[in-house]
């Protein structure tokens, strides 16, 4: 089976293309046969293409024109065509996987893409403007490409559909959950593929394991897993809530944003701005929202790098911590996405408050750049796991499995 893969982001649309050839799924990550990026300029006139291929072959490539969904198919055609050809044609393309980051309540696990499916993708877009558009643009860009080719949505929101009552409603008036206003939590996609590749990696059944998943990155979120299942989670009813972030605030004081329009008559745009894009390791370092260049400006002595860490180090200790209550116990921490997966400062900071679980890392493995692996010391009660997180692998799973039933 070959499955397409489509990844939405803001400014950029990702693919892959992966060929599964066994009845029965691998147990680790294939490699992709092809994998395509489009990235939009700031004013999007135009977009930059890059397309690489597992034997090497690469391009790269500027293209013009307003048209998102032209150069998402341009991108496309790149796997029939050229030096990057992976296939003959694109009817050999058998399912195409879309990330797409809101589901809302009605959406707890992956779809065949309808036009009832599209609409509603659409209409939660008001709950993820900057995903849910540019996923459907995918949607809609391979209806161009592929005509009438089955279409999957796998939502991000899906695996914390089992949250219960307590974790996912908010203390705010019931009419707040009549009105869907509740705790959704996003990484999901991340989230669970960690959580059953931690139990691979152990050598555990997963229905056995209390897993705390850390994904940081420019966006970052926790999750509390018990027995295979997201019990807790640190983003709510946006992506803003929760740990801080590259560029976002994380949770606040509601009591900031009155205050700010009542003193400040700030507009909704202006606070939008603020908390998602001038907030976080930006906003306080005043430097970056890249934590590398965070730490490079703390190298050099700048307070604010300085302060904008120890908000990070613990804000992530404290998230922790919740998640830690939860479960009531803890037989693994796993670290993954860009900072999670590369930052051994991180990872030896966030795990320095623990040490009261019998939580023990081995500092020299920590700094080995792991890969799947234990980085625990042996004698540590509790196993510390860096996993490379592989959404577009797990969207193409829940493909191969939809399909399959």
């Amino acid at each position: 089976m070959k499955i397409l893969v489509l990844n939405a982001g803001s400014s950029s649309q990702k693919s892959c293309l992966y060929e599964i050839t066994d009845e029965a799924l691998p147990n680790q990550a294939l490699q992709p046969l092809w994998e395509g990026k489009v990235t939009w300029t700031q004013d999007r006139g135009g977009a930059e293409i890059e397309v690489k291929t597992a034997t090497g072959e690469t391009l790269q490539e500027t293209i013009y024109g307003d048209s998102r969904q032209a150069h998402v198919v341009y991108m496309l055609y790149t796997l029939s065509r050229g030096n990057t050809k992976v296939i003959n044609q694109l009817s050999e393309i058998d399912v195409v996987g879309h990330r797409v980051v809101h589901g809302g309540q009605d959406y707890q696990a992956s779809v065949i893409v309808t036009e009832d499916v599209k609409k509603a993708i659409a209409h939660l877009a008001n709950l993820a403007p900057a995903h849910n558009p540019p996923a459907l643009e995918g949607i809609e860009a391979i209806e161009q490409s592929l005509g009438e080719i089955t279409q999957v949505a796998v939502f991000d929101t899906a695996f914390h559909a089992t949250l219960p009552d307590a974790a996912a409603i908010y203390p705010g008036p019931y009419e707040w959950v009549e009105q869907g206003i509740r705790r959704y939590g996003f990484h999901g996609i991340s989230h669970q593929y960690c959580s059953q590749r931690a139990a691979q990696i152990l050598g555990r059944d997963l229905a056995s394991l209390r897993l705390i998943t850390c994904h940081l990155g420019n966006g970052c979120s926790l999750a509390a897993i018990k027995n295979g299942i997201s019990i807790d989670t640190t983003m709510g009813f946006t992506t803003l809530d929760g740990l801080m972030m590259g560029s976002r605030s994380g949770a606040i004081d509601p009591g900031i944003l009155i205050y700010l329009l009542r003193q400040s008559h700030y507009s909704i745009e202006e606070l939008d701005n603020v908390l998602n894009k001038s907030s976080g390791l930006r906003g306080i370092s005043g430097v970056s929202s890249d934590l590398r260049e965070v730490l490079e400006a703390i190298a050099e002595g700048n307070p604010r790098a300085q302060l904008a860490w120890d908000i990070y180090v613990h804000r992530l200790q404290a998230g922790i911590g919740a998640m830690l209550a939860s479960l009531g116990g803890l037989d693994a921490l796993v670290f993954t996405a860009g900072v999670g997966e590369k930052s051994p400062g991180i990872r030896q900071a966030a795990c320095e408050a623990f040490g009261f679980l019998g939580l023990k890392l081995d500092l020299e493995k920590n700094q080995q750049q792991p890969v799947d692996e234990d980085i625990a010391a042996n004698d540590s009660a509790v196993r510390v796991l860096v996993i490379k997180t592989q959404e577009d692998w797990a969207i193409a799973q829940q493909c191969w499995q939809l399909l399959q039933n």
